[in-house]
């Protein structure tokens, strides 16, 4: 394993898309845990227009995605994507030093965020060209191990936040995420090769159109994703309050529990991305919906504390499947258009976190938290048939289309 992760290196560029993804994961992670405090302690949002400001930068994001998805793969310099993307996040967070006002504040952030969406799903659309060109038999190895660098970013980020914030407050956080971004883009200036269009690539300019059948194909797997990520985002908002209010446990029983999962994600997507050669990524993927239905049914009846405990390698294996090999999923469906694909799997996980949030927070309000686990279990339940169903079409396509890519 250690071996195949070490020539992983020999792919062109690789050692930069390391570098910038876990960077891009600290960044995140820095500002995003007290974004909410932020607004709503000092800017004086309620929780209701938070929520509308935040499902707005989603939602920009999912647009902004959407429409550079199959340009990127047409012939648009990904370089200079990515560092127009990485300049406009640091914009985006640095308007929150700059305006109060919650309308300028939401324009601002709303748009510069929103363009700063399309980095990190081109940076992966760049290292997939990188492995395609160095003709890696290791791709999906690849790419989970650049997932699995953007979830250890977000186990350092809250910690580097916690430092600057109780040194130099919320506007040392802003002005240290927006240094970051700023960062990332020299190294993206300085070391990122522009594109070259060889003639093989012109040759395969057609292929990369994504055709009107094909993106039929791809709707339910994009349904059942959404459902995936939305799963997700419901137990990281749910399970803590569930510990506290129906377990009575401690925060410190939070902190350990959720630093337990995070902490065992990472060599789970890695050994996942080694099994790669031996298991395809969709039944993977079904596979990792069995694993979820099991750690919510754990969740729905358990008393104890321990237990979640004891389950969080169930749900430490669920997310490195859905968010380590997702994206290798759709690479696999569209090997020609590594852009539209990465914007797939990017554009699923935002509205899957748009829907667990909105959708988790008023069911738990209605319900109850331990009821919650049952909203879970239907989503689950419905990604599983989704994915069973489409089994058979999905390894038709998957062959036909790297039959054609030869």
């Amino acid at each position: 394993m250690v071996r195949r992760i070490k020539d992983l290196f020999a792919i062109k560029g690789y050692s930069l898309f390391v570098i910038c993804l876990l960077f891009v994961g600290i960044g995140l992670s820095i500002t995003t845990p007290y974004l909410s405090l932020y607004c709503t302690k000092y800017l004086g949002m309620s929780t209701g227009a938070f929520g509308i400001f935040m499902a707005v930068i989603s939602l920009s994001g999912v647009l902004v995605n959407s429409i550079i998805a199959e340009r990127s793969d047409r012939g648009l310099d990904r370089k200079w994507i990515i560092l127009f993307a990485m300049i406009s996040s640091a914009i985006g967070y640095a308007s929150y030093l700059i305006f109060h006002n919650y309308f300028i504040l939401l324009v601002f952030v709303g748009v510069f965020n929103g363009l700063g969406a399309a980095s990190m799903p081109q940076i992966f659309a760049s290292a997939q060209e990188s492995a395609n060109a160095s003709q890696s038999k290791d791709r999906t190895l690849a790419l989970s191990t650049l997932r699995s660098l953007v979830s250890l970013g977000f186990l350092i980020g809250p910690l580097i936040g916690t430092l600057i914030l109780s040194a130099k407050g919320y506007d040392g956080l802003f002005l240290g995420t927006s240094s970051i971004y700023v960062m990332i883009a020299f190294l993206v200036f300085f070391f990122l090769e522009k594109r070259k269009q060889s003639e093989n690539n012109v040759k395969k300019k057609n292929k990369t159109v994504v055709s009107r059948a094909k993106r039929k194909q791809l709707r339910l797997p994009f349904i059942a994703f959404i459902l995936l990520f939305a799963v997700s985002s419901i137990n990281w908002i749910n399970t803590p309050l569930f510990i506290v209010n129906e377990l009575h446990g401690t925060n410190r029983d939070v902190g350990f529990v959720v630093s337990l999962c995070a902490g065992l994600e990472i060599p789970i997507m890695l050994l996942l991305g080694v099994l790669s050669k031996k298991i395809s990524n969709h039944m993977l993927m079904i596979y990792g919906c069995f694993i979820g239905l099991a750690y919510y049914i754990i969740l729905s009846v358990s008393t104890h504390t321990w237990e979640l405990i004891i389950a969080q390698l169930l749900q430490a294996t669920y997310i490195a499947i859905v968010m380590g090999n997702g994206i290798s999923y759709f690479n696999d469906l569209l090997p020609n258009s590594p852009g539209f694909s990465a914007s797939i799997y990017a554009n699923c996980s935002t509205i899957g976190s748009l829907v667990g949030n909105l959708g988790g927070g008023m069911f738990a309000q209605l319900a109850g938290f331990r009821n919650v686990y049952f909203l879970c279990l239907f989503f689950v339940v419905c990604s599983l048939f989704i994915l069973w169903r489409s089994k058979n079409n999905v390894e038709m396509e998957i062959s036909t289309s790297h039959s054609q890519s030869v």
